[in-house]
């Protein structure tokens, strides 16, 4: 039987600014462990919305989410920052990396925040990771002197680091040429392939969703496809 690591139940979310707008609908699916899911729809649909909510950012909704099989909804902010950082990883349109830092500092950064492990080892699971998306050689370069390319893998290598449950990607490929987004989808296909990883990617690239073991399109807040 699949593992289901990801479930929403039933959600829904509402604007109020100045007057109130549904924005998603009844939102209901499931992704199992080793899918490489893509969320498409036109812009204003609702898909950063509820990549923010199902990364338990944003709290402010109705209905149930679960990350492995555990009530998210609810819980206090300081244990959802944990679990964050424990299961998620995250992988923006904008790497996010810290430029007065080294690659390999960048990629430590949530592996010493969790905590679970010492520095060192913290240190030799960032090399493993870096070496695995062929970009090892520049573990000891300050952040801002790498392409851009470079740097989107330099963030998914960060978001491997705690070995997450799941990892979710915001356009990850938006900023990138059509070389660089080959290597990203490639990567993550890998991920899913060899290492059982689980992908939920928001993206507009129809050619990058077309490539994924599943689609979830959506419209107006709903989904209408899975």
């Amino acid at each position: 039987m699949q593992e289901v690591i990801l479930e929403a139940r039933g959600i829904n979310k509402e604007f109020h600014d100045p007057v109130t707008v549904q924005v998603l609908r009844d939102v209901t699916f499931a992704v199992n462990k080793g899918e490489f899911v893509s969320v498409i729809g036109k812009s204003g649909c609702g898909k950063s919305t509820l990549l923010y909510i199902l990364s338990t950012m944003d709290t402010d909704y109705t209905g149930e989410l679960y990350i492995d099989k555990e009530l998210m909804s609810g819980r206090p902010d300081v244990e959802l920052a944990r679990i964050r950082n424990e299961k998620i990883g995250f992988v923006f349109q904008f790497h996010y990396l810290l430029n007065e830092f080294t690659v390999l500092r960048n990629v430590m950064l949530p592996g010493l925040k969790l905590g679970r492990y010492s520095e060192q080892e913290v240190e030799h699971r960032a090399i493993e990771r870096l070496k695995m998306l062929g970009i090892a050689h520049l573990a000891k370069q300050s952040a801002y002197r790498i392409s851009g390319g470079e740097k989107q893998r330099v963030a998914i290598a960060r978001a491997l680091i705690n070995d997450p449950h799941i990892i979710m990607g915001d356009e990850p490929t938006g900023n990138l040429d059509k070389r660089n987004s080959d290597i990203v989808f490639n990567i993550f296909k890998e991920l899913t392939e060899a290492h059982n990883q689980t992908l939920l990617i928001v993206t507009h690239d129809p050619e990058f969703a077309e490539n994924s073991h599943r689609i979830i399109e959506m419209e107006d807040g709903r989904i209408i496809r899975q």
